[in-house]
């Protein structure tokens, strides 16, 4: 059975830094373009970040550009997201996703065959 696991989160002070992590098993994620989602209390899911599977492309949302890495570690069959400067606008729970698109091409929007269960994020002093 197909698992996507996420972990790494936890609380952290504005400014602070998480790393975030996206284990597959069963899949190997090089053949698949991951996107790490995020869903805060009262919003709407928001797509952070997305790595293409044809050519670790990476796109990034507005509201993170300049803040958030994402990177695949191969050796362990992951996908990362580095999130530095963090705010407490950043606090939501966060997922991963993926899907044999070749393309991040709307990824906010597409639907994926696997998902995580997610992982809480907090930013407060």
């Amino acid at each position: 059975q197909v698992q996507l696991v996420e972990s790494g989160g936890g609380l952290v002070q504005p400014g602070g830094s998480l790393r975030l992590s996206c284990a597959a098993s069963v899949i190997t994620l090089d053949y698949y373009s991951v996107v790490w989602f995020r869903q805060a209390p009262g919003k709407e899911r928001e797509g952070v970040s997305c790595i293409a599977a044809s050519d670790d492309s990476t796109y990034y949302a507005d509201s993170v550009e300049g803040r958030f890495t994402i990177s695949r570690e191969r050796a362990k069959n992951t996908v990362s997201l580095q999130m530095s400067s963090l705010q407490p606008d950043d606090t939501a729970i966060y997922y991963c996703a993926a899907h044999r698109y070749n393309y991040c091409s709307r990824y906010a929007s597409r639907p994926y065959d696997y998902w995580g269960q997610g992982t809480q994020v907090t930013v407060s002093s």
